[in-house]
Parts: structure tokens; sequence; C-alpha cells
């Protein structure tokens, strides 16, 4: 594990896990790739149950992490995997949270896509595994991480600006770059000692069709099963 991100969801996460992929960091994790390949959740739920964590046998292929779950677990990444740099990406406060609160906090796969994944749980382990995913979503993030109080915009707010500072104060300078999507690529790939590509820098706004593409994503691993 090459980079770690540190940074909330839905501060331009997605743009840069497409980013360091381009960059040529590997397969780069992302919520995303808990809910394509869930076999691995029963790593995040020693996680969130304060267990020990075996992150190798989770990441097998992988040289970067960035989004949720892993940016609340960013400092047992950071000391297990002790040569990787961590980048904090960081937006507006008020901005991320209605960002937060029109997408992933709403997110809900709808009737008809949960009766076929209770159905497929009935003879297919990935598809319990897919459940549990979700579910450890809700349970981790807005039940634990949050307390129960994302919808007290004060409080997740606080909370946001709390982790950003105390990202800045439990990693080193040096192993350390704050980073907006608007930066672009000169200061991530100077950070990360590699040649900036020509092309844009990725530029991704999932929040129109948030719920279309998350559906989407649970609709394909059960057209696998």
């Amino acid at each position: 594990m090459k980079v770690i991100g540190a940074g909330y969801g839905r501060t331009g996460t997605k743009s840069l896990q497409l980013a360091l992929q381009q960059l040529g960091f590997g397969k780069c994790y992302h919520m995303e790739e808990l809910f394509r390949n869930p076999n691995g959740v029963k790593h995040w739920i020693n996680a969130y149950r304060g267990d020990k964590v075996d992150w190798d046998a989770l990441f097998p292929g992988y040289q970067a992490i960035v989004d949720f779950p892993g940016s609340m677990y960013y400092k047992q990444l950071a000391d297990h995997y002790p040569d990787s740099k961590i980048i904090l990406t960081v937006r507006d406060p008020e901005k991320w949270y209605d960002s937060v609160r029109r997408t992933i906090y709403l997110f809900d796969p709808g009737p008809a896509i949960k009766i076929r994944l209770l159905f497929k749980m009935i003879y297919s382990t990935t598809a319990r595994n897919l459940f549990k995913a979700i579910q450890l979503n809700d349970k981790s993030i807005w039940n634990k991480y949050f307390e129960g109080k994302f919808e007290d915009r004060a409080y997740a707010i606080q909370k946001f600006t709390n982790h950003i500072e105390e990202v800045k104060k439990s990693i080193p300078a040096e192993r350390l770059l704050i980073f907006e999507s608007k930066d672009g690529w000169e200061p991530l790939c100077k950070f990360l000692g590699v040649d900036a590509p020509k092309e844009p820098y990725p530029r991704t706004n999932l929040r129109a069709n948030f719920s279309t593409w998350a559906k989407g994503i649970v609709k394909d691993v059960l057209k696998t099963l």
C-alpha cells in the first residue's frame, strides 16, 4: 500500500481514485470496491469491532485506498504501511455536508433490489457478504462514527473539521498532502514523485445521478450470482 486517503467521502475521492490509477498506482480501493467485491467485508467488520485486522489479506493487488471506510481507519493503515504517503482530501465544509446529505446518506437500493438480494442470500455467500457490507456501511459510518447524529448539520460539520485537524496532528507534515480536486495534477504529482499527465485531472461529480450509479453497482454484483 503506497497511498492512503484520509479524506471523507464526497471530498473528491472518486476523482482521486481515478487519478492514482492513471498515475500507475495499480488498483485503488474505494467504497465501490467493497460492494463490488464484498467477500472482504469480514476484515472491515473486525475493524469496526476494534479487533485485529489482516490488512494485507484485505488488499491483495491494491497500492492505494481512498474514501470510506478506509478513511475512518487511516491511523491503523498508516501504522501498518509505514512507507505509505497520506492524502487528505478536503472541500468547503458546508458544501461537503450538502453533498453527503443528498447522496450517500440517503442511499437506499430500493425494495426490488432488496428482495433480489434476500433471495440470493439463501444460496450465495457473496450475496450474504454484500448484505453485510450494506449493513456495515450504516453501522460504521452513520451510527458509530457520526454517532447517529448526522442530520444535526452543525455536529456533522464539526466532526468533519475535527477530522481534518486530527489528521494534520497525527501524520508528519512530510508524509501528508492536503489536497482539493481543483488543485489538479501539480501538487499531487510533486508529492508522489511522478510526472504529471498531459490529460486533465479527472473530474467526477456523481451527485445528480448518485442513486442510479450506486444501485447499478449492486445490480451488477447480483447479476454475477
